[in-house]
């Protein structure tokens, strides 16, 4: 701000008033852009105090002095003396927070910034809004509306989110759709249904029916939108509240709005269930969930950042869980070892639990078709490398106990570099022991599940491309008693794995999510394992 001060010829120092005033001098005459010493107050946004100017937009034009004949011919020496349409170019391409402060320069500046062209190309560019604005003209609200009391002020829930359902949890995306901000809750397909598309379903919108304010609407229950209220608790936390409950409810009481979520949740109705634990499953959540109806809580999750090294990409999956249904995955990779944590849960393992974990420094060399399908030869197999695994964590300790008692007892520095060396070659063999085990897997191999083992979905591919060793987390009702079991990881190609529990004989099988979620890339890494931590901590 104090740049463009200086450069229009009224900034704080008094050389800058006195070449402004010799300048108007010259000039024969009083110009328009004298210092702007109006002090309006200042919305929290920072935004829209530059929205409360006038009710109408007007054209810049008659905003630059005529130059003198001896002026004609040089170089403007203000921004003031450039053309108001370059300008509006120029101020079109500032970042809309900015504005605000560059209106307060001068009262030319913040006429020009009254133009709806400069607003209009804020909203398309930080914010995608591809709509026809002109329209807008009809109802009276300007671009500059738009941007500053719709998306400049819910700027901060856009991206994904994780609704506080207790152990259920849930995937909500909140998005700019045109002219609205909509907040849409994805859930996984009808079971066992994995590679069918996510469904989703509105929850909310924001949009502005008038000049004064951004209006919040409820979308849940079957009555149409009616009136809701957010609270933005603080930045990676919001509210939501409906002030209309009675549009939830349905004329056939209870057992209506059961047997309607029943059709939108599982895709058939109760007589349909035949499993009688599933059964109660279901009721269970059903009455556990509709408490929510009226307010809920979102804390925000980020996506998983990747990386070349990689096994495949990571992101958001959809799979199999029994009689729980499909759940929601989120697959990551931390080293050595991929974590797949939970977005949706059940009251087994709660959403925000991490569900499986693949030792990537341990592949599995699965035995031919015939062999595989014998259980307690694949069990054989994975509890050998179990049993290595839990050898090689206790040398690790040992050595890092003694490297920890002899750094103590050292006296002379030169031995500590040679302990540290010692470790480094041993990462550097483990780590290439593991590519060596890798260059020799095939690029695939014959997969299918070996006798006895569950599974809900019987089309699973028969073909694979590595397998690792890994564990599952299990627990009884209500997270009780949880403990990791051994498992098999399988990856059958980019977009789909599955798990082996041995101790359950069930298998689970993944497929990814193929939706570009926008506003959710995780700042940072650290930012995005801190996350992980807190959703886990909350679940516990």
């Amino acid at each position: 701000m104090a740049v463009c001060a200086r450069l229009c010829g009224v900034g704080p120092a008094r050389g800058c008033r006195r070449r402004g005033a010799a300048r108007e001098q010259r000039r024969g005459g009083d110009g328009d852009s004298e210092p702007d010493t109006d002090t309006e107050p200042e919305e929290a946004s920072g935004v829209a105090a530059a929205a409360e100017d006038d009710e109408e937009t007007e054209r810049i034009e008659g905003s630059r002095p005529s130059a003198g004949p001896a002026e004609a011919g040089r170089a403007p020496l203000s921004l003031l003396e450039l053309p108001p349409e370059l300008l509006v170019q120029i101020f079109g391409s500032l970042p809309g927070t900015d504005l605000p402060s560059l209106a307060r320069v001068c009262t030319t500046f913040r006429r020009i910034l009254r133009t709806d062209t400069i607003w209009r190309r804020r909203c398309r560019e930080e914010y995608g809004v591809c709509e026809n604005l002109r329209k807008l003209e009809i109802t009276g609200v300007s671009c500059r509306d738009v941007y500053a009391k719709l998306l400049h002020r819910y700027r901060h829930i856009l991206g994904l989110w994780q609704p506080d359902i207790g152990p259920y949890g849930g995937l909500l995306n909140v998005v700019v759709d045109g002219l609205f901000i909509i907040g849409w809750m994805y859930l996984p397909p009808h079971d066992p249904h994995v590679d069918d598309p996510m469904r989703f379903k509105p929850l909310f919108r924001i949009h502005l029916m008038e000049r004064k304010c951004a209006t919040v609407e409820c979308m849940y229950g079957h009555k149409g939108p009616h009136n809701g209220h957010i609270q933005i608790v603080k930045k990676d936390e919001f509210s939501t509240k409906c002030n209309q409950t009675d549009h939830h409810r349905m004329s056939g009481g209870r057992q209506e709005e059961f047997r309607t979520w029943l059709r939108e949740e599982w895709g058939r109705t109760l007589e349909d269930i035949f499993h009688e634990h599933m059964q109660e499953l279901i009721l269970m959540k059903f009455i556990y969930t509709s408490q929510y109806d009226n307010c809920l809580t979102y804390r925000r999750i980020y996506l998983p950042p990747s990386s070349p090294d990689d096994l495949i990409k990571p992101g958001l999956f959809k799979g199999t869980y029994g009689s729980h249904g499909l759940e929601i995955v989120m697959l990551s990779f931390h080293g050595r070892k991929a974590k797949g944590t939970k977005i949706t849960g059940d009251p087994n393992i709660p959403a925000g639990q991490q569900t499986v974990e693949i030792d990537l420094a341990h592949p599995l060399r699965l035995p031919d078709i015939e062999n595989l399908r014998d259980f307690s030869e694949l069990s054989r197999i994975v509890l050998e490398v179990q049993e290595q695994v839990r050898r090689e964590e206790q040398e690790e300790e040992q050595r890092q106990e003694g490297e920890d008692r002899s750094q103590q007892a050292a006296s002379q520095p030169a031995a500590q570099p040679q302990g540290g060396g010692e470790g480094a070659e041993g990462e550097e063999t483990a780590a290439g022991a593991e590519g060596a085990a890798q260059d020799k897997a095939p690029a695939s191999q014959p997969f299918v599940l070996p006798m006895g083992v569950i599974s809900r979905n019987e089309d699973y591919p028969r073909t694979c491309r590595v397998c690792f060793y890994g564990t599952g987390l299990i627990a009884g009702h209500g997270f009780t008693s949880p403990e990791r079991t051994p498992g098999v990881f399988v990856l059958f190609d980019d977009d789909r794995f599955g798990f082996i529990w041995l101790e359950l004989k069930s298998f689970s099988l993944y497929s990814r999510i193929k939706v570009s979620f926008q506003n959710a890339e995780a700042p940072s890494r650290e930012a995005f394992d801190e996350m992980l931590r807190n959703i886990q901590s909350l679940a516990t």
